[in-house]
């Protein structure tokens, strides 16, 4: 096989780019990591993302791949070793339907209410409990959501629930996913995170719980 070139652009703390750290990993792709300032956008990542000007972006061979989910899933058509999504037509359109849960509906959810108060916050931490539950209810028993090692829902789904897991402890002194609420995930959550691949995609904890502060504090003081 000719030499592949394969570069991402991405930023350290955003949980999208690290997706698609763990796949090239989990793939073995050896690849260049570009580190991209999202307050003054190179014009790396505006020639190869002009449209929406956002990270992570994959760059093979000089073309470029956007959206962490879409990225996903060109990894794994490109290089077929070690398979991420499910082989069975069905079971990987229940694979993308559960990411795009987890992008709408759990992800959003956990944006509205770090800038919520009283009452409206109370009913969106209800509406998260309530999406988490579904979620859990998806893993059918299994330990992973892709059988028996990682597969695209672990993957899209474990950094949003470990950003989640890190804010909560952090700034409420809570567990969004404990193990009394939410069992079968808790124990999901903390089997993925002992995985040497997977730690090897997480952020420094004071670091990123330095900039998840940084970035409420920012957005609850922005005008209106």
């Amino acid at each position: 096989m000719a030499e592949q070139e394969v570069k991402l652009i991405g930023m350290w703390a955003s949980p999208f780019n690290r997706r698609v750290e763990l796949a090239l990993k989990l793939k073995g792709i050896q690849y260049q990591y570009i580190e991209e300032d999202l307050s003054n956008k190179s014009p790396l990542l505006l020639k190869y993302n002009p449209i929406h000007k956002k990270i992570p972006v994959l760059v093979h061979n000089g073309i470029s791949v956007a959206e962490s989910l879409v990225i996903l899933e060109y990894i794994d058509e490109t290089w077929q070793n070690n398979p991420i999504l499910p082989k069975d037509p069905c079971i990987r359109a229940t694979a993308r339907f559960w990411a795009k849960f987890v992008d709408e509906k759990i992800l959003q959810t956990g944006h509205k209410i770090s800038m919520a108060e009283g009452e409206d916050k109370e009913q969106l931490i209800e509406e998260l409990d309530q999406n988490l539950k579904l979620l859990e209810n998806e893993l059918k028993g299994e330990e992973l959501f892709g059988g028996e090692k990682i597969g695209y829902l672990d993957i899209v789904a474990f950094f949003v629930a470990h950003w989640f897991q890190v804010a909560s402890e952090e700034l409420t002194q809570m567990e969004v996913i404990s193990e009394e609420k939410l069992p079968f995930l808790h124990k999901w959550l903390r089997k993925i995170r002992e995985i040497d691949v997977v730690k090897e995609c997480l952020p420094p904890r004071d670091k990123h719980v330095a900039f998840i502060k940084a970035r409420i504090e920012a957005a609850k003081s922005a005008p209106k």
